[in-house]
Protein backbone atom coordinates (compact mmCIF):
# COMPACT_ATOMS: atom_id res chain seq x y z
CA UNK A 1 0.00 0.00 0.00
CA UNK A 2 1.27 3.06 -0.97
CA UNK A 3 2.13 5.77 1.47
CA UNK A 4 0.47 9.18 1.64
CA UNK A 5 3.72 10.79 1.28
CA UNK A 6 4.87 8.47 -1.53
CA UNK A 7 1.46 9.51 -3.19
CA UNK A 8 2.37 13.01 -2.89
CA UNK A 9 6.01 12.54 -4.73
CA UNK A 10 4.85 10.82 -7.43
CA UNK A 11 2.15 13.45 -8.17
CA UNK A 12 4.38 16.09 -8.13
CA UNK A 13 6.76 14.35 -10.21
CA UNK A 14 4.50 13.67 -12.66
CA UNK A 15 3.56 17.03 -12.62
CA UNK A 16 6.62 18.25 -12.86
CA UNK A 17 7.59 15.82 -15.91
CA UNK A 18 4.48 17.34 -17.17
CA UNK A 19 5.77 21.03 -16.89
CA UNK A 20 9.04 20.46 -18.83
CA UNK A 21 7.62 17.76 -22.01
CA UNK A 22 4.34 20.90 -21.84
CA UNK A 23 7.07 24.00 -22.63
CA UNK A 24 9.19 22.04 -25.11
CA UNK A 25 5.84 21.71 -27.01
CA UNK A 26 4.89 25.56 -26.25
CA UNK A 27 8.23 26.04 -28.19
CA UNK A 28 7.75 24.20 -30.91
CA UNK A 29 6.11 27.30 -33.29
CA UNK A 30 9.72 28.67 -33.21
CA UNK A 31 10.59 27.99 -36.96
CA UNK A 32 7.73 29.64 -37.96
CA UNK A 33 8.32 32.33 -36.42
CA UNK A 34 12.07 32.44 -37.45
CA UNK A 35 11.05 31.96 -40.92
CA UNK A 36 8.74 34.87 -40.42
CA UNK A 37 11.29 36.82 -39.44
CA UNK A 38 13.69 36.11 -42.06
CA UNK A 39 11.12 36.77 -44.56
CA UNK A 40 9.58 40.14 -42.50
CA UNK A 41 6.46 38.37 -43.13
CA UNK A 42 3.98 36.23 -41.94
CA UNK A 43 2.66 35.37 -45.64
CA UNK A 44 -0.17 32.81 -45.22
CA UNK A 45 0.47 31.71 -41.84
CA UNK A 46 -2.61 31.86 -39.10
CA UNK A 47 -2.92 33.01 -35.94
CA UNK A 48 -5.91 30.68 -35.11
CA UNK A 49 -3.69 28.27 -33.22
CA UNK A 50 -2.19 30.77 -31.14
CA UNK A 51 -5.22 32.64 -29.86
CA UNK A 52 -6.69 29.10 -28.98
CA UNK A 53 -3.41 27.71 -27.15
CA UNK A 54 -3.60 31.96 -25.10
CA UNK A 55 -7.64 30.95 -24.51
CA UNK A 56 -7.10 27.41 -23.29
CA UNK A 57 -3.84 28.16 -20.88
CA UNK A 58 -5.90 31.38 -19.43
CA UNK A 59 -8.87 28.92 -18.43
CA UNK A 60 -6.83 26.27 -17.01
CA UNK A 61 -5.14 29.09 -14.45
CA UNK A 62 -9.19 30.12 -13.89
CA UNK A 63 -9.59 26.00 -13.25
CA UNK A 64 -6.48 26.14 -10.77
CA UNK A 65 -7.04 29.00 -9.05
CA UNK A 66 -10.56 27.79 -8.18
CA UNK A 67 -9.78 24.71 -7.51
CA UNK A 68 -6.62 25.16 -5.60
CA UNK A 69 -3.71 22.34 -4.87
CA UNK A 70 -2.98 22.49 -8.60
CA UNK A 71 0.44 24.91 -8.41
CA UNK A 72 1.79 22.63 -11.24
CA UNK A 73 -1.19 23.45 -13.33
CA UNK A 74 -1.02 27.20 -12.82
CA UNK A 75 3.32 27.25 -13.44
CA UNK A 76 3.03 25.64 -17.14
CA UNK A 77 0.14 27.30 -18.36
CA UNK A 78 1.73 31.00 -16.65
CA UNK A 79 4.66 30.20 -18.90
CA UNK A 80 1.88 29.03 -21.95
CA UNK A 81 0.30 32.53 -21.71
CA UNK A 82 3.94 34.38 -21.77
CA UNK A 83 4.84 32.13 -25.03
CA UNK A 84 1.21 32.17 -26.51
CA UNK A 85 1.26 36.65 -26.14
CA UNK A 86 4.82 36.69 -27.66
CA UNK A 87 3.87 34.61 -30.90
CA UNK A 88 0.62 36.66 -31.13
CA UNK A 89 2.63 40.36 -30.55
CA UNK A 90 5.48 38.67 -32.80
CA UNK A 91 2.09 37.75 -35.79
CA UNK A 92 0.99 41.18 -35.73
CA UNK A 93 4.36 42.98 -35.99
CA UNK A 94 4.80 40.82 -39.89
CA UNK A 95 1.48 40.05 -40.31
CA UNK A 96 -0.24 42.33 -43.16
CA UNK A 97 -3.04 44.42 -42.89
CA UNK A 98 -5.94 42.44 -43.62
CA UNK A 99 -4.35 39.29 -41.23
CA UNK A 100 -3.69 41.66 -38.74
CA UNK A 101 -7.44 42.72 -38.63
CA UNK A 102 -8.36 39.70 -38.86
CA UNK A 103 -6.17 38.06 -36.03
CA UNK A 104 -7.57 41.19 -33.69
CA UNK A 105 -10.62 40.47 -34.39
CA UNK A 106 -10.26 36.58 -33.01
CA UNK A 107 -8.44 38.13 -29.89
CA UNK A 108 -11.12 40.06 -29.53
CA UNK A 109 -13.61 37.39 -29.36
CA UNK A 110 -12.00 34.47 -28.00
CA UNK A 111 -10.07 36.50 -25.21
CA UNK A 112 -11.82 39.58 -24.17
CA UNK A 113 -15.62 37.90 -25.12
CA UNK A 114 -15.33 34.56 -24.65
CA UNK A 115 -12.94 34.36 -21.23
CA UNK A 116 -14.58 37.42 -20.17
CA UNK A 117 -17.99 35.71 -20.23
CA UNK A 118 -16.68 32.75 -18.59
CA UNK A 119 -15.22 34.34 -15.83
CA UNK A 120 -18.46 36.87 -15.25
CA UNK A 121 -21.29 34.28 -15.35
CA UNK A 122 -19.22 31.52 -13.22
CA UNK A 123 -18.73 34.53 -10.81
CA UNK A 124 -21.58 36.11 -10.37
CA UNK A 125 -24.15 33.43 -11.12
CA UNK A 126 -22.30 30.25 -9.42
CA UNK A 127 -21.20 29.87 -5.95
CA UNK A 128 -18.45 27.76 -4.34
CA UNK A 129 -17.80 23.65 -5.72
CA UNK A 130 -20.45 24.73 -8.13
CA UNK A 131 -18.18 27.05 -9.57
CA UNK A 132 -15.38 24.54 -9.61
CA UNK A 133 -17.29 21.95 -12.01
CA UNK A 134 -18.67 24.24 -13.83
CA UNK A 135 -15.82 25.36 -14.89
CA UNK A 136 -13.63 22.27 -15.13
CA UNK A 137 -16.63 21.12 -17.60
CA UNK A 138 -15.98 23.42 -19.99
CA UNK A 139 -12.19 22.54 -19.62
CA UNK A 140 -13.03 19.45 -20.42
CA UNK A 141 -15.13 19.63 -23.34
CA UNK A 142 -12.64 22.02 -24.96
CA UNK A 143 -9.67 20.06 -24.13
CA UNK A 144 -11.50 16.99 -25.83
CA UNK A 145 -12.19 19.52 -29.25
CA UNK A 146 -8.37 20.50 -28.97
CA UNK A 147 -7.47 16.72 -29.02
CA UNK A 148 -9.85 15.80 -31.70
CA UNK A 149 -7.90 18.35 -34.16
CA UNK A 150 -5.38 16.01 -35.36
CA UNK A 151 -7.88 13.99 -36.87
CA UNK A 152 -7.37 15.80 -39.73
CA UNK A 153 -3.91 15.88 -40.06
CA UNK A 154 -4.60 11.42 -39.59
CA UNK A 155 -7.19 11.68 -42.66
CA UNK A 156 -4.83 13.47 -45.13
CA UNK A 157 -1.74 11.39 -43.87
CA UNK A 158 -3.34 8.63 -44.65
CA UNK A 159 -4.76 9.80 -47.94
CA UNK A 160 -1.49 11.20 -49.37
CA UNK A 161 0.55 8.47 -47.56
CA UNK A 162 2.93 11.80 -46.88
CA UNK A 163 3.84 12.17 -42.90
CA UNK A 164 5.93 15.70 -43.98
CA UNK A 165 3.59 17.41 -41.38
CA UNK A 166 3.33 14.96 -38.81
CA UNK A 167 6.71 14.34 -37.57
CA UNK A 168 7.84 11.58 -35.06
CA UNK A 169 9.74 14.22 -32.70
CA UNK A 170 6.55 16.25 -32.30
CA UNK A 171 3.86 13.26 -32.05
CA UNK A 172 6.29 11.61 -29.35
CA UNK A 173 5.85 14.68 -27.55
CA UNK A 174 2.56 15.30 -27.88
CA UNK A 175 1.98 11.61 -26.70
CA UNK A 176 4.12 11.84 -23.81
CA UNK A 177 2.87 15.27 -22.50
CA UNK A 178 -0.71 13.27 -22.63
CA UNK A 179 0.48 10.51 -20.77
CA UNK A 180 2.10 12.40 -17.98
CA UNK A 181 -0.92 14.64 -16.91
CA UNK A 182 -3.10 11.71 -17.27
CA UNK A 183 -1.54 10.27 -14.25
CA UNK A 184 -1.31 14.10 -12.45
CA UNK A 185 -4.85 14.57 -12.93
CA UNK A 186 -5.50 10.70 -12.33
CA UNK A 187 -3.06 11.34 -9.30
CA UNK A 188 -5.11 13.99 -7.75
CA UNK A 189 -8.70 12.43 -8.66
CA UNK A 190 -9.37 15.30 -10.80
CA UNK A 191 -11.22 13.64 -14.49
CA UNK A 192 -11.16 17.26 -15.60
CA UNK A 193 -7.63 16.58 -16.02
CA UNK A 194 -6.83 12.77 -16.55
CA UNK A 195 -10.20 12.65 -19.47
CA UNK A 196 -8.78 14.58 -22.36
CA UNK A 197 -5.34 13.05 -22.16
CA UNK A 198 -6.87 9.68 -22.28
CA UNK A 199 -8.05 10.93 -25.71
CA UNK A 200 -4.64 12.78 -26.49
CA UNK A 201 -2.64 9.27 -25.72
CA UNK A 202 -4.86 7.40 -28.33
CA UNK A 203 -4.43 10.06 -31.36
CA UNK A 204 -0.90 10.19 -30.04
CA UNK A 205 0.04 6.44 -30.58
CA UNK A 206 -2.40 6.47 -33.70
CA UNK A 207 0.01 9.34 -35.36
CA UNK A 208 3.46 7.24 -34.12
CA UNK A 209 1.72 4.05 -35.84
CA UNK A 210 1.49 6.10 -38.79
CA UNK A 211 4.70 7.40 -39.19
CA UNK A 212 6.19 4.42 -39.22
CA UNK A 213 3.29 2.65 -41.44
CA UNK A 214 3.68 5.71 -44.34
CA UNK A 215 7.57 6.79 -43.30
CA UNK A 216 8.74 4.88 -46.55
CA UNK A 217 5.95 5.41 -48.79
CA UNK A 218 5.79 6.94 -52.00
CA UNK A 219 3.04 10.10 -51.74
CA UNK A 220 0.42 10.01 -54.28
CA UNK A 221 1.03 13.40 -55.24
CA UNK A 222 4.81 12.45 -56.69
CA UNK A 223 2.88 9.33 -58.09
CA UNK A 224 0.68 11.81 -60.09
CA UNK A 225 3.41 13.73 -61.18
CA UNK A 226 5.15 10.85 -62.66
CA UNK A 227 2.39 9.46 -64.40
CA UNK A 228 1.90 13.09 -66.08
CA UNK A 229 5.49 13.28 -66.91
CA UNK A 230 5.26 10.44 -69.46
CA UNK A 231 2.44 12.48 -71.15
CA UNK A 232 3.27 15.96 -71.05
CA UNK A 233 6.28 17.15 -69.93
CA UNK A 234 5.86 21.11 -70.41
CA UNK A 235 2.63 21.16 -69.12
CA UNK A 236 3.41 18.86 -65.94
CA UNK A 237 6.84 21.22 -65.37
CA UNK A 238 4.40 24.07 -65.20
CA UNK A 239 1.32 22.99 -63.42
CA UNK A 240 2.21 20.09 -60.84
CA UNK A 241 4.68 22.49 -58.26
CA UNK A 242 1.24 24.56 -57.89
CA UNK A 243 -0.76 21.19 -57.30
CA UNK A 244 1.95 19.23 -54.55
CA UNK A 245 1.63 22.87 -53.08
CA UNK A 246 -1.69 22.83 -52.59
CA UNK A 247 -1.84 19.22 -51.63
CA UNK A 248 0.66 20.29 -49.20
CA UNK A 249 -1.34 23.34 -48.19
CA UNK A 250 -4.65 21.23 -47.49
CA UNK A 251 -2.63 19.12 -44.76
CA UNK A 252 -1.50 22.07 -43.21
CA UNK A 253 -5.07 23.34 -42.79
CA UNK A 254 -5.94 20.78 -40.68
CA UNK A 255 -2.58 20.41 -38.72
CA UNK A 256 -3.50 20.53 -35.02
CA UNK A 257 -0.11 22.53 -33.76
CA UNK A 258 0.70 24.66 -36.50
CA UNK A 259 -1.37 25.87 -39.61
CA UNK A 260 0.06 27.62 -42.56
CA UNK A 261 -2.41 28.16 -45.32
CA UNK A 262 0.15 29.98 -48.12
CA UNK A 263 -1.80 33.40 -49.59
CA UNK A 264 -0.07 32.69 -52.59
CA UNK A 265 -1.86 29.61 -53.70
CA UNK A 266 -5.05 31.50 -54.76
CA UNK A 267 -2.87 33.67 -56.97
CA UNK A 268 -1.24 30.24 -58.42
CA UNK A 269 -4.52 28.87 -59.04
CA UNK A 270 -5.25 31.95 -60.80
CA UNK A 271 -2.06 31.74 -62.82
CA UNK A 272 -2.83 27.72 -63.28
CA UNK A 273 -6.49 28.83 -64.76
CA UNK A 274 -5.05 31.77 -66.87
CA UNK A 275 -2.12 29.32 -68.31
CA UNK A 276 -5.15 26.93 -69.43
CA UNK A 277 -7.05 29.76 -70.92
CA UNK A 278 -4.07 30.21 -73.34
CA UNK A 279 -3.62 26.57 -74.33
CA UNK A 280 -7.17 26.28 -74.79
CA UNK A 281 -7.54 29.02 -76.39
CA UNK A 282 -4.52 29.56 -78.85
CA UNK A 283 -3.88 33.29 -80.33
CA UNK A 284 -4.05 32.60 -84.05
CA UNK A 285 -1.84 35.37 -86.36
CA UNK A 286 -4.41 37.19 -88.74
CA UNK A 287 -2.70 36.86 -92.36
CA UNK A 288 -3.02 39.83 -94.24
CA UNK A 289 -2.31 40.51 -98.23
CA UNK A 290 -1.11 43.23 -99.57
CA UNK A 291 -1.62 43.84 -102.61
CA UNK A 292 0.84 46.13 -104.46
CA UNK A 293 -1.00 49.57 -106.28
Amino acid sequence: MMSSESFAHLTLAFGLLGNAVSFMVFLSPLPTFYKVYKKKSTEGFQSVPYVVGLFSAMLWIYYALLKGNAMLLITINSVGCFIQTFYLCFFLFYAPKKARIECLKLIVLMIVVGFGLIVSLTYFLAIGAQRVVIVGWICLVFALCVFVAPLGVVRQVIKTKSVEFMPLLLSSALTLNAVTWFFYGALLHDFNIAIPNVLGFIFGILQIILYFVYKNKKPVSDEKVSELETKNVKTVEHKVPEKKDQEIIDVVKLSALMCSIPVVAKLNEEAVDADDRLVAEPHVPSHTIEVAA
